[in-house]
């Protein structure tokens, strides 16, 4: 037999050896450090503890519950805490079942919070969605716990489970064993089927509040020893929006940045941000209108590591911020808030009107997408600056017409020009009013003060005697009345249908012929007879022609919003409007009930004094 190959240093316990050496423990983030191991760790999510509680005393026990909340709120790790107090029992005390009071470890506590468990099963639904996956769900669920009190089975991401999957687990879910708890984890509730949901007992858990959050970080970072700011702190609570697991996320990373300490310079550099004192002295320059100051401003922060996206939504929080301390004086007490946001934020408060402020948040909100997307997000920034400073004393649309009004009625230099109407009560963009296109004569009854009329001799002659009505139902005397009885009886298709391929030819009561336009349905004409019959309880007759016709009524709507449009850009006050806001147009033209009524009283009033004129010169004569 051959002799082994290989030195004698390769042998264990000979000198040629190195003695093993100690590893240093592996480093824990700070998310999984201080994750919650029971109900009283959880913070923000007070509610759902009593709930439970409640619950756990009672022994109301549903049969599942569903978790939702946006992301580190904790769904997942709530789960494990309630898969740990369903199952908390101690060695040597008697068993007292389900509780959330759990003062140390039991026999299963850390088995479970570690995802050991036997009778805990996790499953991530994002990478098992699909219907097998459920399948072991469902035959492994008749056959009870192996040492715990409760099978609990944890699926997270719920939402990305497949149809299938979801209809497997009805039956289950609705009728479950009663060892067998589920708890459901998601960020996409509306994404759950509500045959789900209504199996499930919901608990909405929220984002955790800037001061309590605030304080859960100052007492980490003092278990730590880590040195931290308060204005670093207000950064990363900002930044984290509620979570829980992003705030801690940051605090990690700042203090690797800082190097064990965390300053608001150090997270401001880490996070892209502007300093909140920059943005605010950034902000006043762009409300005064000071161009320059406001672009200088804005390369310091550029050139200093700032984002120009994030520049610019910093200042649309803060425009938030101002409208808040306008409305809400109270909201001042944030403790997120700096000294500088709290005092100069009260100040602009004061200062600047609502308008001015709503003008600028639309103006950010809407720069904001497009800094992220342009090629030059620095030139971005700075074209939206320019257009937040000149808009910040424009006037709103009323105001200019009432400047332009003073203006025309004083006339500046030489003659005094005419005065021009009165501003319609509610203007749309710089729509004008609207010119009365036909003469709205009200009925002789609204003249109540109107002296007699000698009236023309055809309307002396006494009226014929209408013959009575044979049939009930809606007297139509014209196409429009046609069109009218469409919309009310809700036939839209009908409708749409004659406004728009309709080229009328000759109309009476029960005959109707129509020609129709180019891609109109050839049955129309058949559907409008059988139609018209049942709306009116009377036979109408429709028939197609091949006469031209007249327009339809989509053609003519259009010819008079494009004459509405011409009558008013020729009118002088619209021309004088347009050209001193450069850039603007007619959106639209209405007619006001104002200026309609007002129109109809002229009418009748000079009506009126020709009647008066025509009593007089018959007396004279």
């Amino acid at each position: 037999m051959d002799a082994p190959t290989g030195t004698p240093d390769d042998e264990p316990g000979l000198p040629g050896l190195k003695a093993p050496t100690l590893q240093p423990a592996p480093y824990r983030v700070l998310a999984r450090k201080y994750r919650p191991t029971h109900f009283g760790d959880l913070i923000g999510q007070e509610a759902m503890v009593r709930t439970l509680g409640n619950a756990f005393a009672a022994q109301r026990i549903p049969q599942a519950w569903m978790l939702t909340g946006v992301r580190g709120v904790g769904k997942t790790t709530t789960a494990r805490i309630l898969a740990r107090g369903l199952n908390y029992a101690r060695a040597g005390v008697p068993d007292t079942g389900p509780t959330v009071d759990m003062p140390e470890l039991g026999v299963h506590c850390q088995a479970i919070m570690e995802s050991r468990h036997m009778d805990v099963l996790e499953m991530d639904a994002a990478s098992h969605t699909g219907i097998d996956d459920v399948r072991a769900i469902i035959d492994g669920i008749r056959y009870g716990p192996v040492s715990a009190r409760y099978k609990v089975y944890i699926v997270d991401e719920v939402h990305m489970l497949s149809e299938k999957a979801f209809n497997a687990f009805l039956k289950t879910l609705e009728e479950p064993p009663p060892h067998a708890k589920f708890v459901f984890a998601t960020t996409e509730i509306r994404k759950v089927p509500v045959t789900i949901l209504s199996r499930c007992q919901r608990f909405d858990l929220r984002r955790v509040e800037a001061p309590v959050l605030r304080t859960h970080l100052a007492r980490i970072c003092e278990a730590e020893k880590v040195g931290v700011e308060d204005e670093a702190l207000a950064a990363i609570v900002r930044a984290a929006e509620g979570s829980v697991r992003d705030s801690l996320s940051l605090l990690d990373q700042a203090i690797a940045h800082g190097a064990g300490t965390v300053s608001a310079q150090g997270v401001r550099d880490m996070l892209g941000l502007a300093d909140r004192a920059r943005i605010v002295d950034l902000f006043e320059a762009v409300m005064r209108g000071a161009v320059p100051a406001a672009f200088a401003e804005l390369r310091a922060q550029y050139d200093s590591g700032a984002d120009p996206a994030v520049v610019m939504s910093d200042l649309a929080a803060f425009t938030h911020l101002v409208t808040r301390l306008k409305i809400v004086p109270d909201a001042a007490a944030d403790p997120t808030l700096s000294e500088t946001e709290r005092l100069r934020g009260a100040e602009f408060a004061g200062k600047l009107s609502m308008r001015a402020l709503s003008r600028a948040w639309q103006i950010l909100l809407k720069a904001i997408p497009e800094v992220q997307s342009a090629p030059r997000p620095l030139a971005a920034a700075e074209m939206a600056l320019v257009r937040l400073a000149y808009a910040a004393d424009l006037p709103t649309p009323d105001e200019a017409l009432r400047r332009l009004r003073e203006e025309a009625a004083s006339g500046g230099e030489g003659e005094p020009r005419q005065a021009l109407p009165p501003t319609p009560p509610a203007p749309v963009a710089l729509a004008a009013p609207r010119p009365v296109l036909e003469r709205i004569v009200p009925p002789p009854a609204q003249a109540v003060n109107a002296p007699p009329v000698a009236a023309p001799m055809a309307a002396r002659r006494p009226a014929p005697t209408p013959a009575p009505a044979a049939e009930a139902g809606p007297r139509l005397a014209r196409f429009e009345d046609v069109v009218a009885l469409a919309d009310a009886r809700r036939d839209i298709l009908m409708k749409a249908a004659l406004e728009r391929d309709v080229h009328l030819v000759r109309f009476e009561e029960g005959r109707i012929e129509l020609r129709l336009a180019a891609g109109g349905r050839p049955s129309l004409a058949n559907d409008l007879s059988t139609s018209l019959t049942a709306w009116t309880g009377r036979r109408w007759v429709v028939s197609l022609s091949q006469e031209d016709g007249a327009p339809t009524l989509a053609e003519n709507s259009r010819m008079a919003s494009e004459t509405r449009r011409e009558n008013a850009a020729a009118d002088p006050f619209v021309r004088e409007a347009l050209t001193r806001f450069p850039g603007a147009e007619i959106v639209d033209v209405r007619e006001t009930a104002t200026d309609a009524r007002a129109t109809a009283e002229e009418e009748i009033l000079g009506d009126v004094d020709a009647a008066r004129v025509e009593e007089t010169e018959s007396d004279d004569l």
